[in-house]
């Protein structure tokens, strides 16, 4: 491999690293566990081998809605500065067209993936001011 390739290569992280990250963010939106397992797209079993440091890879797919989940969490930091709308956000009720009166957090745990990019590009405009 040639090193214009691997610099083309997203870096890899751990799914062990990632698996927390996407975790604890979603803890402290106050997911329960089965939301947690929709949202990152993980089956029971996997879920709590996870949980309990056990050797497991995520797919490409649960990375990439770790990416969204961390995505999400960064706005949120950077639209607000109290830490009860950084964290609370997720779970209020939203009037906004997309929303209609639902939470992102209910929107996103139906563990669709089109919903979860949905709702990283709406709160992604309100960091860009739109």
């Amino acid at each position: 491999m040639n090193v214009a390739s691997k610099q083309n290569q997203a870096p890899k992280i751990s799914s062990a690293v990632a698996f927390k990250l996407g975790s604890n963010i979603l803890e402290k939106w106050q997911c329960s566990a089965s939301d947690k397992q929709a949202i990152l797209g993980l089956s029971k079993s996997s879920y709590y081998r996870f949980q309990h440091n056990e050797s497991a890879t995520l797919s490409n797919d649960q990375l990439e809605r770790i990416s969204y989940i961390a995505n999400i969490h960064q706005a949120l930091k950077m639209v607000f500065s109290n830490p009860d709308n950084v964290y609370g956000f997720m779970a209020m009720k939203n009037d906004n067209p997309y929303f209609n009166g639902h939470s992102p957090l209910s929107l996103i745990s139906s563990g669709n993936f089109g919903t979860l990019y949905e709702v990283f590009k709406r709160i992604d405009a309100m960091r860009n001011g739109q």
